[in-house]
């Protein structure tokens, strides 16, 4: 039902929910809170400690100024409670100073409580109502515009009423396994009245919605036993020799991939495989010696790369690599007489290996005898991505990389159409990135320091979550770009960021490569593959707002040479929680081990939320539950395929729900 047609939508309200991608009440009932305030465990501001997370009723009786603190904006509201005068901050949310007036509020948040003077930091606030209609456990959704947390919750209650919320999971399964009423776990998620019905709430929902997902990847995917077409040639020995061609021995995790994809090409079988390992594990050299196999026995392979920047160095190394091979490069940025050149060479057989971008998959790329393919990064590829790659020949050996590490079970869930193969180690003249957490007070000597260091020849990486300050709760890569230049003169500053074009990308990446600029300030785009040996110290602001997973995968674009490499953590809300899960950083450098960490602590919700894996099961990122539930979720899909149970619902939803789920796979 579209929004307007609901009681308590108006056209501004329509408006509203439209700036939170909230279009229609199936959007709205899926929009989880955040966050809950427990109304029965309301402070008084005498016994708040400090470090504590408070529910505090006052009244708020002055709103102080927007200041400036260096690069930080702040403001402070005064808060009064039986005659306790107390402060409520907010820092880099100006905006949020036209929404405070005069009079009772609720306020939850950290409590800062130093030499007799007790502070909320950033806290979440409403007004506090006179009918007492807060009671339990109530939701907080985050808000755009002028909607209000009583707006989001009468809209959300006016769409689980004419929501139809049927289970797609069998009749006799949700019997066998005692599942209660989807509708029933919805209207408890929104308005629960104990943490147990919210428990309980949070684990049915997930629940449906990984069985709706499971189902769709096995729809989807099919079955990949294919029997072999192309016959290799390629000995082991000559494998072995060609090793040589790199200046480093390969490791014992090298070796066995290797022999594994060896393996592979010489069974009866296509290779559909999965090479993952952490940063720096040596993966392109193996996807290199895979793509030899098969240019040894006379065929021609592909090297897919999701962007121009890394197309263009894995190019570069492969042209190192195999300078008795001819190796063409096909992207978007290309002239149309460059392209075209490039295909028909292609199609007379006479590239052996093609590197390039998503140009590679246009139909008119015709390979005359591909047979082996390798997706770089593979998580930024879909399934039917892959597909379109590997139908441009017969039967053709798919071997696709990952330095995402996701836990070794959900990886055997998501994964399940390829064997999968993992290195653990990793080279031996890697030095350890020292990692660090860096507080506010230190802040102006980590630039003095990162200003001598580029005086010595030394790169630098600035990362920040955003590009624009619209929402103000986080440093934006623009604004900090401009600072940083007023900060450090001396040093020269590129900017990149994912609005800007791919020439544009690969031009400034190329820049700083050739040492043109001393600092890239840039979003996460520089988070896979980039590969700068001058760059030692990696700045990443705001770092609590990331996962563990994809603060190692930051932090591996630094320690590429042989000089110690530095990796600085910036805390925007500063919290023992997030000081305790950053911390872990600093003495663990196995990415897989961090992977387990992080659905440990952060639940399995957030680690496959929006960050994670992009539109794949981003409804339910806020929701919190226990890692078994997918597992569960795993059991019921197989268990439903088995018995034929329910096939066609069953398709018709998983495919409708997950119909980009051919160009979408796990981040």
């Amino acid at each position: 039902m579209q929004l307007s047609h609901l009681r308590g939508v108006t056209e501004k309200r329509e408006k509203d929910f439209a700036k939170l991608n909230i279009f229609n009440s199936s959007a709205l009932v899926r929009y989880f809170p955040r966050g809950y305030l427990d109304m029965t465990s309301r402070a008084s501001v005498r016994d708040l400690v400090h470090n504590d997370v408070a529910l505090v009723a006052c009244r708020l009786v002055f709103v102080e100024p927007v200041r400036y603190s260096g690069r930080m904006r702040y403001f402070r509201v005064r808060l009064q409670q039986n005659g306790d005068l107390f402060y409520a901050v907010f820092f880099n949310m100006p905006y949020l100073a036209a929404k405070l007036k005069a009079g009772d509020y609720l306020f939850y948040g950290r409590v800062q409580n130093q030499y007799g003077q007790v502070t909320l930091v950033n806290p979440s606030f409403e007004p506090l109502e006179k009918n007492n209609r807060l009671k339990g456990l109530v939701p907080v959704y985050p808000l755009k515009g002028a909607l209000t947390q009583r707006i989001v919750r009468d809209c959300v209650a006016a769409a689980l009423k004419v929501e139809d919320l049927t289970t797609i999971i069998p009749e006799p399964l949700c019997k066998k396994y005692a599942l209660p009423p989807l509708k029933e776990a919805y209207e408890k998620v929104h308005l629960p009245e104990t943490h147990e019905q919210l428990r309980t709430a949070s684990r049915r929902i997930a629940l449906e919605e990984y069985f709706t997902l499971i189902s769709a990847f096995k729809l989807i995917k099919g079955d990949k036993n294919t029997a072999r077409r192309n016959r290799y040639s390629v000995t082991m020995e000559e494998v072995n020799a060609f090793e040589k061609r790199f200046p480093f021995a390969f490791t014992a995790g090298q070796q066995a991939a290797v022999q594994a994809i060896y393996s592979d090409l010489t069974s009866p079988c296509c290779m559909n495989r999965l090479l993952q390992g952490d940063v720096g594990s040596g993966k392109t050299a193996v996807a290199l010696t895979g793509i030899f196999m098969a240019v040894k026995s006379g065929f021609q392979a592909a090297y897919l790369s999701p962007t121009e920047v890394l197309a263009a160095q894995n190019f570069a190394l492969l042209q190192k690599i195999f300078p008795d091979r001819s190796v063409g490069y096909l992207a978007g940025g290309m002239t149309a007489k460059e392209k075209r050149e490039i295909k028909a060479k292609l199609s007379r057989g006479e590239i052996d290996i093609l590197c390039g971008t998503h140009a590679i998959l246009q139909e008119d790329v015709a390979f005359s005898d591909l047979a082996f393919c390798v997706c770089d990064e593979q998580h930024r590829f879909g399934v039917s991505q892959r597909n379109t790659l590997s139908e441009k020949g017969e039967l053709v050996d798919v071997l696709v990389m990952s330095a995402t590490p996701i836990p070794r079970t959900l990886s055997l869930i998501f994964y399940g159409d390829l064997d999968i193969t993992t290195i653990l180690d990793k080279p031996k003249d890697r030095m350890p990135i020292k990692t660090s957490i860096i507080p506010e007070a230190k802040y102006d000597d980590m630039l003095a320091y990162i200003a001598r260091e580029t005086k010595a020849g030394r790169q630098a990486y600035f990362v920040c979550a955003k590009i624009d300050d619209d929402e103000g709760q986080v440093t934006s890569v623009t604004e900090l770009y401009e600072t940083l230049r007023l900060r450090l003169p001396s040093v020269r500053f590129a900017l990149l960021h994912g609005r800007m074009k791919d020439k544009e990308k690969a031009d400034v990446m190329e820049a700083f490569k050739r040492k043109e600029y001393d600092c890239l300030v840039s979003t996460t785009v520089i988070e896979v593959g980039i590969d700068v040996p001058d760059a030692t110290i990696m700045v990443i602001y705001n770092a609590e707002r990331f996962g563990l997973s994809q603060l190692h995968q930051l932090r591996g674009r630094v320690g590429r040479g042989s000089v110690q490499s530095y990796c600085f953590l910036l805390i925007g809300n500063d919290s023992d929680t997030a000081r305790e899960r950053l911390g872990i950083l600093k003495t663990t450098s196995d990415g897989f081990k961090l992977s387990e960490k992080d659905l440990e602590l952060r639940g399995s919700g957030d680690f496959f939320g929006t960050r994670q894996s992009g539109k794949i099961l981003s409804d339910i990122k806020n929701l919190k539950y226990d890692t078994d539930v997918i597992f569960l979720a795993k059991k019921l899909s197989d268990e439903a395929m088995e018995r034929q149970l329910n096939q066609s619902e069953i398709r018709a939803a998983a495919l409708k729900k997950y119909e980009s789920l051919k160009d979408i796979v796990l981040n």
